[in-house]
């Protein structure tokens, strides 16, 4: 009975561990502390005999990852999982071949740019002459027709020069990603590279066309009409290599002479926005790999064979993931990436997109998610179309056929697969605008808007991103893949 008690005693002397490996170590060690000091102390002695009401809970406590908590939590573990996953990236079908080339066009796309500077430059000094010129004469209120005809004859010019220069670089890069880029996703990121300096040049132009024309005629009042902003850089002083550099870099597609600014720029803020990148694409690669890519190499032979049933539920299996994967990625890029550009450039306007997840219409929809786009459509297509006459319709159409052909480039040159999937899908949005339009104002408030809002999520998550990336995922494999390696067992020898 006495040995029972005394094997029954853990002073509190013992190392945790040390009794955890080894019980008969603890109570050797047990023993000859009773030994040695006679009588173990009350309050220092712990029961083993009663495990089962040990306190547990003997203190509040918060979670591990709360606000509250007394530690920093550690991610270490994360960190090993996010570079073992980028290890593996290895193991995919990245060619140096490939690297190289995307390197070499991200360098040689903005020398695009310098040239549209050139040009401006060039069409800058014209303009000082001009004025020189008209200043000496005594100026007018307005323009005379030969100083209308000198500017048009001066903007044909400027107007044919930036569009070669921006054409000359879309095609350059759109010519190598399609016929030597072979990894898709290389060529994506370089062909929206291009398109976006495409898209940067084109309102680099247009918007010092009119402030050309402003500058040359202030007798007139144009340069009250010029917003206020603009005052503090002027025609043409804002024709520098500094301010151009600066559009290059700045999260918008608009140019503008001035653009409010940050007063300094938070370093952590921008560590941690770098860190949902990685994070956000760490995360859609692996979804990509292990839920959505095993949907469409399912999917093949289904489609090779017309089985149409077997096509909807394909499309139906990786309509959840590629929301998922679409989801991440918006995060990844609006949120994330470009917030941490605007805060090392210390952009101030960083209304990127809006809720566009509560739009009511897929007309909503357009005018909410891509703020960035919707920006330079209505800028440089929509507003000058209305201005000269065109009619509402005429202009939307105009601004979703050149979205539409962009779309086409953005998905159909990486693929090697002009398609044309991409452009009729973007078209297709039209009809289906005016179908929504016409709900919404058929049902009424407020029943109209949930019935757009779910109208918009049924056609944005099922008969949108699925169905285009089933089609292309079959035209990909059938021109590179295991769908091309069974066309070819079946041609017969001669």
């Amino acid at each position: 009975m006495e040995s029972a008690t005394t094997t029954g005693v853990e002073t509190a002397t013992v190392p945790a561990s040390l009794r955890r490996s080894n019980p008969a170590a603890s109570d050797i060690a047990s023993n000859a502390a009773a030994a040695s000091n006679g009588k173990a102390a009350e309050g220092a002695t712990r029961i083993w005999k009663y495990r089962h009401v040990a306190a547990v809970h003997s203190k509040s406590r918060p979670s591990t990852l709360s606000h509250d908590s007394d530690s920093t939590p550690s991610f270490l573990g994360f960190r090993n999982l996010m570079y073992g996953n980028l290890i593996c990236l290895t193991c995919h079908d990245i060619r140096r071949h490939d690297l190289l080339l995307g390197l070499g066009l991200y360098f040689l796309i903005p020398c695009f740019l310098w040239v549209a500077l050139s040009i401006e430059l060039f069409a800058a000094q014209q303009a000082k002459a001009s004025r020189a010129l008209s200043a000496r004469q005594g100026g007018t209120a307005s323009p005379t027709v030969d100083q209308t005809q000198v500017f048009r004859a001066m903007w044909i010019r400027v107007r044919w020069l930036h569009g070669i220069n921006a054409s000359l670089a879309l095609s350059i890069t759109s010519w190598v990603v399609y016929n030597y880029i072979h990894h898709p996703l290389i060529g994506t990121a370089t062909e929206i590279h291009a398109i976006i300096v495409w898209l940067k040049t084109a309102s680099y132009a247009l918007t010092n066309r009119d402030l050309r024309h402003a500058y040359l005629h202030p007798v007139k009042g144009e340069l009250a009409a010029l917003p206020e902003i603009y005052a503090q850089c002027p025609y043409p002083q804002n024709i520098t290599m500094e301010n151009l550099a600066y559009f290059w870099w700045a999260p918008t597609l608009i140019y503008q002479p001035v653009y409010p600014r940050t007063e300094n720029i938070r370093w952590k803020y921008v560590l941690k926005r770098l860190g949902e990148v990685v994070c956000l694409s760490v995360f859609i690669w692996f979804c990509s790999a292990q839920y959505a890519a095993p949907v469409l190499e399912n999917s093949l032979a289904s489609i090779e064979t017309l089985k149409f049933a077997s096509i909807v539920e394909r499309i139906l299996k990786l309509s959840t993931i590629s929301l998922v994967i679409w989801l991440a990625g918006f995060f990844a890029i609006f949120q994330s990436a470009l917030n941490a550009l605007a805060e090392i450039t210390r952009f101030g306007d960083r209304t990127f997109y809006a809720d566009w997840w509560n739009a009511t219409s897929l007309r909503d929809y357009w005018n909410l998610w891509n703020k960035p786009v919707h920006a330079f459509m209505r800028r440089h297509v929509y507003s000058p179309m209305m201005g000269r006459g065109y009619g509402q319709n005429l202009s939307f159409l105009a601004v979703f056929t050149v979205s539409a052909i962009l779309h086409e480039m953005a998905v159909g040159v990486p693929t090697h697969n002009i398609l044309g999937v991409a452009f009729l899908g973007m078209m297709f949005q039209l009809p289906l605008i005016v179908v929504t339009d016409w709900v919404k104002r058929a049902v009424g408030e407020p029943r109209g808007k949930i019935i757009g809002n779910c109208v918009f999520w049924v056609t944005f998550t099922i008969l949108g991103q699925p169905l285009a990336a089933l089609i292309y995922y079959y035209a990909w494999q059938a021109k590179y893949g295991s769908v091309s390696k069974q066309v070819t067992t079946y041609i017969p020898s001669h």
